[in-house]
């Protein structure tokens, strides 16, 4: 009976994993399988990849045949390096100590490479994350920096009303001040007009005053004139 193995797929649509089996060539892809081997899901990165090596070589060294996909799998594992190893072995060209250390050697050397590209994997993952935080950081700047270009007009328009009152107040406030300035220089106007009337009456008063004076002088001066008169008659009385 010719044994095969290959890929059994299973997973739902779009996101498809599949099993490592040892099956008869006749039967169908997923139809039944003789065993088990391991497991390849191809959704994640880098690809989960199980297999059972000795089970596998086993397999090999009973003459079954891998498909093309499966080779590289198995080979990707080692099982193909240790079935290679096993020939040198049942040959004598090789020893089991040889050969479990040249296995372990190769073991060693796949897992360093596989860490190493995880690592990248991983930088290149972080350096994604990165630029897209720097890329959402710039648009929601831009956001901000928008909304409050669309506030500034309405900010605008709240200050200008009270900036109108407050010129308006000030208009206001100049012109009272300057009718209070007209007001009273009017009124200093008035009292400098008004200032010369008042001294007539002082004049009047004073010229009343001095006629009142002259009048009592006279008053005074009429008995001694007439004494005068009346010692000159009598004198003129007695000459006669």
């Amino acid at each position: 009976m010719p044994v095969k193995i290959r890929l059994q797929r299973h997973g739902k649509k779009g996101k498809p994993f599949y099993w490592v089996v040892a099956a008869d060539s006749r039967t169908k892809r997923d139809g039944k399988f003789l065993e088990k081997l391991g497991i390849y899901d191809p959704n994640t990165n880098p690809a989960i990849i199980e297999v059972k090596i000795d089970n596998a070589v086993k397999w090999l060294q009973n003459g079954a045949q891998p498909t093309d996909t499966a080779r590289a799998i198995l080979s990707y594992k080692g099982v193909m390096l240790k079935h290679h190893l096993l020939g040198g072995l049942r040959k004598g060209a090789l020893t089991e100590e040889q050969v479990e250390e040249k296995f372990n050697a190769w073991i060693e050397e796949k897992e360093k490479s596989v860490a190493v590209k995880v690592g990248g994997l991983e930088k290149v993952k972080a350096d994604a994350k990165a630029k897209a935080l720097a890329a959402e950081k710039e648009v929601s700047e831009k956001r901000a920096l928008a909304a409050v270009e669309a506030e500034l007009p309405e900010a605008e328009a709240a200050t200008e009303t009270p900036e109108g009152e407050a010129v308006e107040a000030k208009v206001e406030e100049t012109a009272t001040e300057e009718v209070a300035e007209t007001v009273t220089e009017t009124k200093e106007v008035e009292k400098v007009e008004e200032a010369p009337k008042e001294e007539t009456p002082a004049k009047e008063e004073v010229a009343e005053a001095a006629s009142e004076a002259e009048v009592a002088e006279k008053a005074e001066e009429a008995p001694k004139e007439e004494a005068k008169a009346d010692s000159e008659d009598k004198a003129s009385n007695e000459e006669k």
